[in-house]
């Protein structure tokens, strides 16, 4: 199955991606982890990148349409698919189509988590992560044991530098204008969509999740 993951930023798409790839074996592109590595890599493109993402802005079409239609040419066609953050516009959706047609593997289903603006900003500012091992921590929902102390490493957790208020609700306003139509563009196209309360406790979210895909059992 090939499925789309949406929803705004703090929504739990990251969290439930994973559920969905260690339990049904789908292959899964997140593009922000697959833009972040080319960021990471100081490549002229990865200082490109910088520049949007530390503002909070949308990365240009032309520029995740190439790095992502790259990851998805690579994978297993006989394996299912999750791609997660992408498309973020009309413009990339339509890409992805014609790129899955191409190679005779449709978009199956548009799985679409939502949640209050006030639960995303208090999600994102409080995430802390390591900058030794990655290891990520949320400063009500998953502290350390000792304050911002990564419990693996004992190095000081760090915060994202797009991950303050300021830039979140700058994120929040992208999705809105150019991610929601997004959402429309799909329904318009008869594709199956899911929407799932992303508030709801994790587990109860994946099952539902997987019940709405016909992957449970």
């Amino acid at each position: 199955m090939r499925v789309v993951l949406m929803g705004p930023p703090g929504a739990g798409k990251g969290t439930q991606a994973k559920r969905l790839v260690e339990r049904f074996g789908m292959a899964h592109l997140s593009s922000g982890d697959i833009l972040r590595a080319e960021r990471a890599a100081g490549t002229e493109l990865g200082e490109k990148l910088k520049s949007y993402m530390d503002a909070g802005e949308l990365v240009p079409d032309e520029i995740v349409v190439e790095i992502m239609a790259g990851a998805v040419a690579k994978q297993d066609p006989q394996k299912g698919l999750l791609l997660d953050g992408f498309p973020r516009t009309i413009i990339q959706a339509e890409a992805l189509d014609e790129q899955l047609d191409r190679l005779g593997l449709p978009l199956e289903a548009v799985l679409i988590i939502e949640a209050d603006e006030s639960l995303l900003v208090e999600r994102i500012t409080g995430r802390r992560s390591c900058p030794s091992c990655g290891r990520v921590y949320h400063v009500k929902n998953i502290p350390p044991a000792k304050e911002d102390i990564c419990d693996a490493c004992g190095v000081k957790l760090i915060q994202r530098e797009d991950d303050t208020e300021t830039v979140v609700r700058q994120r929040l306003t992208a999705y809105r204008s150019q991610t929601e139509p997004v959402i429309e563009y799909y329904a318009a196209g008869g594709r199956k969509m899911i929407k799932l309360d992303g508030a709801e406790p994790l587990e109860e979210v994946a099952e539902q999740a997987a019940e709405a895909l016909g992957l449970s059992g």
